[in-house]
């Protein structure tokens, strides 16, 4: 009634029975109740190419577009065709041993190959590890893998399918420890990312997603998140609201 758009991101447990590991079919007719409701959009799954979202071992594009993007996209279609379809954003790594996890570029090509644009309307990306501006192709400190840059990895999701479908920032965050106390060895690579450069890079990549031509939506995560383990998950670092209540990314996003 505000007049917000509403993407719901569905995933599920990667050791939900039977034994195979997930019940696809009970997950799509979840969604097709779901899509019944009248979200404005429906993320199917999330990081499916890591153990941490689906059974190790059975981590495949090709059964992802056929066995659940493909029925997903179907039935929710069928009760109402205005919701957008997005693809399972996948988590950005290069690590790569064909059972616990497929890098992205290589699962982006398979769904690519099993004919993913055909079902879906646009493709999710998630993005939460910058340490340069978005505009950046080099200097992160840790190292040269597109998955630290913005554009970069936006370029890589768009080219792998040709164009044939733009992609959909479902995660977009850039983590500052100010205002915390430290951030976690994992975490390591933005210890000296400061809330001023979270604010001016989230304005950057979303000027950049707009003029691109490439991407149709971009939600920043997080907007207030308040939980910050200084050992572990950070993330109220991610927030555009600060510990003091300031926000100087609405600034920042407002012009």
């Amino acid at each position: 009634n505000s007049g917000f758009k509403v993407l719901i991101s569905i995933p599920g447990s990667a050791t939900y029975p039977p034994p195979a590991g997930i019940d696809i079919d009970a997950y799509v007719e979840f969604l097709r109740g779901v899509a019944a409701l009248g979200p404005d959009a429906i993320e199917v799954w999330n990081e499916e190419n890591i153990d941490f979202e689906w059974p190790a071992g059975e981590i495949d594009p090709t059964s992802y577009v056929n066995n659940m993007l493909a029925p997903a996209y179907n039935a929710i279609k069928s009760v109402n065709p205005n919701v957008m379809v997005v693809g399972g954003a996948l988590a950005p790594t290069g690590f790569d041993n064909g059972v616990n996890a497929w890098s992205d570029s290589r699962y982006l090509a398979g769904m690519a190959a099993a004919g993913a644009a055909r079902y879906m309307d646009c493709m999710g990306v998630h993005h939460n590890a910058g340490a340069t501006s978005p505009y950046a192709t080099s200097g992160h400190p840790g190292g040269g893998h597109y998955s630290w840059y913005f554009k970069p990895t936006m370029d890589l999701y768009y080219n792998t399918f040709g164009g044939a479908t733009k992609v959909c920032f479902t995660e977009l965050g850039y983590v500052s420890p100010d205002g915390f106390s430290g951030i976690s060895s994992q975490f390591g690579w933005a210890a000296n990312n400061t809330v001023e450069q979270h604010a001016q890079w989230l304005a950057e990549a979303v000027d950049i997603a707009a003029s691109s031509g490439k991407a149709r939506l971009l939600i920043v995560f997080n907007v207030d998140f308040t939980g910050y383990d200084p050992n572990g998950d950070p993330q109220a670092g991610y927030a555009m609201v600060r510990p003091g209540g300031d926000c100087p990314a609405c600034d920042a996003l407002r012009r």
